[in-house]
C-alpha cells in the first residue's frame, strides 16, 4: 500500500541537488535544482502536497541529508546503489532522468534502502576504517622496503620479519649510492610514521570500545576465539543493529554465500557473491582462520569469560567447538583451505549474530 501522496527523488551531488517530485494523485512532476544546503531542500520538500516521502542514492555525500530530513519529520530513505533497478536498454543518464527514475521507484515501492547510521555510529565507523586504511598503508610501505632491498640482493634470514629484531637489522643497512640511500631512508621513515599512527588509532579504538554504546556487543563477541578488541568493535560498529538480521540472512548481507545460476532441474553454484559490507567480510575471514587449530581456550579467552553471563559462556563455548569441528571435517575431506575458511566464516557470522542478540 502506498502511504505517501508525493514521492520525491533527489539526485545529490557535492555542489547541487536536483529534486523531482511525483504527485501520486495528479501525476504531476515538479522539478527543482537546489544547493546542497539542507534547509533549502527541507523547505522545498515541505511545500509539496503531503504526505511526502523522499529517496536518494547512497554515495560520497554521506547521510547528513537523510538525518536532516528525518529530523524535520520527512520520511527519507537512502537507496542501495547495487539494488537500483534500471532498464537494460537505457543509454542516457542525466541528473533529471536519475531524479525522475528515483521518484518513480519510490512511488512503486521498489526501493531497497540501507540503514542510516547515527552520528555516533558513523564516527565510530570512520575510526575503524581509518585503522583499516592505516593497515593497508603499512603493508604497502613494508612491501616497498622489502622489494627495494631485494633488488640489491639483500634478504633478511633472521626469522620472522617486521619485529624489533628485524627493525634493528634494517637500521644497519648501508648504501653507497646516494639515490638508494635516500629512497631507503624515506621508505623507512614512512614505515615508522605509519606504525606510530596505527598505535594511536589502536589506543583510540580501545578507549571507545570500553566506553561507548557498542561496548556490550563488543564484549560479547570477544568470547569467541579469533575475535579481539579491534575485530569485535569493528563488527559492532559496522553492523549496528543486529536485530535486522537472522542467523541465516547475515551471511548473505556480507557476501559470504555462493553465487547461483540455476534453471529448471539444473543447479550451479559458484564463488562467493562478495556483496554487502566489505569490512565485515574481511574481519570474519581473518577470524575464521583461528578456528583451524585445536580448541584449547587461552588464558586471555578465559579472562573474557569471567565477566560474561553463564548463557553467554555456554553459547560461545559451543560456537568455538562447533567451528573447530567444521574445520576438522573440511581437512579430512581435503577441502581447499580458502574455500573451507569461507564456509567457516559464514557460520561464524551466524554465531556472532547469536551472541549479539542473546538476551541476558
Amino acid at each position: 500500500m502506498i502511504r505517501q501522496r508525493t514521492s520525491v527523488g533527489l539526485d545529490v551531488h557535492a555542489r547541487s541537488i536536483l529534486g523531482c517530485a511525483l504527485d501520486g494523485e495528479t501525476g504531476e512532476l515538479i522539478e527543482r535544482r537546489m544547493t546542497p544546503l539542507h534547509g533549502e531542500v527541507i523547505e522545498w520538500v515541505q511545500s509539496l502536497p503531503g504526505p511526502v516521502s523522499t529517496v536518494y542514492e547512497a554515495g560520497p555525500t554521506g547521510f547528513g541529508l537523510a538525518r536532516a530530513l528525518i529530523s524535520a519529520g520527512v520520511d527519507c530513505q537512502v537507496l542501495a546503489p547495487s539494488k537500483l533497478i534500471r532498464p537494460s536498454g537505457d543509454r542516457v543518464k542525466t541528473d533529471q532522468r536519475d531524479a525522475r527514475h528515483l521518484a518513480r521507484l519510490l512511488h512503486l515501492g521498489e526501493v531497497v534502502s540501507v540503514a542510516v547510521p547515527s552520528v555516533t555510529q558513523e564516527a565510530a565507523r570512520d575510526l575503524v576504517r581509518a585503522r583499516e586504511d592505516c593497515r593497508g598503508d603499512l603493508m604497502a610501505v613494508r612491501h616497498r622496503i622489502s622489494k627495494l632491498l631485494l633488488r640489491q640482493g639483500i634478504v633478511y634470514s633472521g626469522g620472522e620479519a617486521w619485529n624489533v629484531k628485524h627493525e634493528k637489522w634494517l637500521r644497519q643497512q648501508r648504501f653507497e649510492n646516494f639515490g638508494q640511500r635516500a629512497a631507503f631512508d624515506a621508505a623507512f621513515d614512512a614505515m615508522l610514521a605509519t606504525v606510530d599512527r596505527r598505535h594511536r588509532l589502536d589506543q583510540a579504538i580501545a578507549e571507545m570500545a570500553a566506553h561507548s554504546e557498542f561496548s556490550d556487543v563488543s564484549d560479547r563477541l570477544q568470547c569467541l576465539r579469533g575475535i579481539s578488541t579491534l575485530t569485535a568493535f569493528g563488527l559492532a560498529v559496522e553492523i549496528g543493529d543486529w536485530h535486522r538480521f537472522t542467523g541465516r540472512t547475515i551471511g548473505a548481507y556480507i557476501g559470504l554465500v555462493p553465487t547461483e545460476y540455476s534453471s529448471g532441474a539444473t543447479r550451479s553454484q559458484g564463488g562467493l557473491t562478495k556483496t554487502g559490507n566489505t569490512h565485515v567480510r574481511r574481519l570474519l575471514i581473518e577470524s575464521a582462520w583461528h578456528h583451524r587449530k585445536p580448541y584449547r581456550p587461552s588464558q586471555r579467552l578465559r579472562r573474557r569469560w569471567e565477566t560474561a553471563t553463564p548463557a553467554l559462556r555456554a553459547r560461545s563455548h559451543a560456537a568455538n567447538r562447533r567451528l573447530h569441528t567444521r574445520w576438522a571435517r573440511f581437512d579430512q575431506r581435503h577441502k581447499r583451505p580458502v574455500i573451507a575458511n569461507a564456509a567457516v566464516a559464514r557460520e561464524l557470522a551466524g554465531w556472532c549474530w547469536s551472541l549479539a542478540v542473546l538476551e541476558d
